[in-house]
């Protein structure tokens, strides 16, 4: 194993074992957010100190220099801001209105990149327990933080992304136990790792999520360029998120991951689109992707009607079924030649009648559907059932649907399934191959989803069905009788045995 792995899984288990603080006495949904923003405000320390340190030696002690030098930071941090100076003062009362202090300047000293980043967490809060009990816990916090195996100075851990890491491992970790509102905010890494390669972001390319959650599946996004492009940062990432707390993950989680060339807004997608151009239309994305919550209820039919952007002029979509909604939403974000997009849907959107009917077959006719890829059940957190990803795209150069059926690749886990590496590479290569295989995938014309109505149900198109090997009666019959000369025999020895004995038979 690497040092980068050893360092990885060690601050991977050191930020996770400094849940234990809160752990029988705060819910998780409550307790993440003090973690997750402890950690940020210590690798800035950590960052910003070590930085320091190496100017100083350096430059001798020279502070002034220093000082101008250390504008030339991504970032700035407030002296009395600091994870050491709130560490240096831990045994004092006040602990939750330190923290909060130091929040608060961080934020007015970073205004352009963390504006509104921590206004929906407070330290300070009653949530905490009473003020004695609140004291000891952040104490605990701070000494966990504190500990050897969380220095987070760049000298120490080399590459940034060891720290996005393990800003990743914790909210994954969150998911798995927050039970239904995970996917609020995280699509699991395997999901996004696979919708990224099917969208095959390139250098250059305008990303966006309308519901961005924790960032995840647009750092995945990111990735996919970095890998290709020798480390690229010429692309551009757009999200939005109606969750206040969750959109401060994600400002946290593209800072950690040294991504600034981002746009992250608050607010509703659907009510309040806020990602737009210079003429208050809708901005249009080279690739759009998202997971958005399935089948939500109170979505915003009553301002779909009169919606000044025109998303839902194919119809609209059911008022306790928001599906379509965003289907419909990111449809119309996609650039006119270069436009792809994957979205995650529960299967009803892919054979509900009604409006969604109509819908749906608008945007086949209109040639924007390019394949429907049904995924296996328990991927997601918080909900058991199987979901599949629809793929549009405006560059199109036939009219067919390519179905694949990908349910059975999964590596079972005991709570949670997963999808290997292998299972992800299967579906991308039957997607970029586009051709029909024997109960894996189908290549279906317009005219053949036209016959079905438009129904795109998988199992209209990839036959899955495996016949059972065909029996031989007359084996069957034959070894029939050998197993019943074999117990006549038995009960002729048993008898003997019982007679021997004295039982009567």
């Amino acid at each position: 194993m690497s040092n980068d792995a050893i360092k990885q899984e060690q601050i991977n288990k050191a930020v996770w074992n400094a849940c234990d603080t809160f752990r029988g006495t705060v819910d998780p949904s409550i307790y993440k957010d003090y973690v997750l923003t402890m950690l940020f405000v210590k690798y800035l320390s950590d960052v910003w100190q070590d930085h320091y340190d190496n100017y100083k030696a350096e430059y001798g002690d020279a502070p002034q220099l220093i000082e101008e030098l250390m504008k030339n930071e991504r970032f700035v941090l407030p002296s009395d801001a600091g994870f050491y100076a709130l560490y240096e003062h831990r045994h004092e009362p006040g602990n939750g209105e330190r923290i909060d202090k130091a929040l608060h300047a961080i934020e007015e000293a970073n205004i352009v990149k963390l504006a509104d980043v921590f206004q929906d967490i407070s330290f300070n809060s009653s949530k905490l327990g009473d003020e004695k009990h609140k004291n000891d816990i952040l104490r605990y916090l701070l000494e966990d933080f504190a500990k050897p195996e969380l220095n987070l100075r760049p000298s120490r851990i080399g590459k940034l992304d060891v720290i996005g890491n393990a800003y990743e491992y914790l909210i994954k970790n969150f998911a798995a136990t927050s039970g239904k509102k995970a996917g609020e905010f995280y699509t699991p890494p395997e999901v996004s790792e696979l919708m990224a390669e099917i969208v095959e972001p390139r250098a250059g390319d305008e990303i966006c999520d309308p519901t961005c959650g924790s960032a995840s599946l647009l750092l995945k996004c990111a990735n996919q360029i970095r890998k290709g492009q020798s480390g690229s940062k010429n692309f551009a990432l757009f999200g939005q998120e109606a969750i206040g707390s969750t959109w401060a993950l994600a400002k946290m989680n593209m800072f950690l991951h040294g991504i600034d060339n981002h746009k992250l807004e608050w607010g509703d997608t659907i009510r309040n689109p806020r990602l737009l151009d210079a003429n208050g239309g809708l901005k249009h994305f080279d690739v759009v992707v998202a997971n958005p919550p399935f089948s939500l209820e109170k979505w915003g039919v009553e301002g779909a009607e009169a919606d000044p952007y025109a998303r839902f002029r194919r119809g609209l979509p059911p008022k306790t079924k928001g599906d379509y909604a965003f289907i419909l939403h990111m449809i119309e974000t996609m650039k006119p030649k270069t436009g792809r997009m994957a979205v995650v849907v529960p299967h009803g959107v892919l054979f509900r009648g009604s409006s969604e009917g109509k819908i749906r077959q608008k945007l086949i006719e209109e040639n924007l559907l390019d394949a429907v890829i049904g995924l296996p059940e328990k991927l997601f957190y918080g909900t058991g059932i199987p979901a599949a990803i629809l793929v549009f795209r405006k560059d199109k150069t036939d009219n067919n649907v390519l179905f694949i059926d990908a349910s059975r690749e999964f590596k079972a886990g005991k709570n949670q399934n997963q999808l290997s590496d292998e299972n992800i590479a299967r579906v991308v290569d039957g997607y970029k191959q586009r051709e029909s295989s024997d109960k894996y995938a189908y290549l279906a014309s317009f005219e053949e989803i036209q016959e079905n109505d438009f129904n795109l149900n998988i199992p209209r198109y990839v036959d899955t069905f495996e016949e059972e090997e065909e029996i031989d009666l007359m084996a069957v019959q034959a070894e029939r009788k050998e197993v019943e000369a074999e117990i006549a025999k038995l009960n002729e020895q048993m008898d003997g045995y019982l007679k021997e004995l004295g039982y009567a038979v």
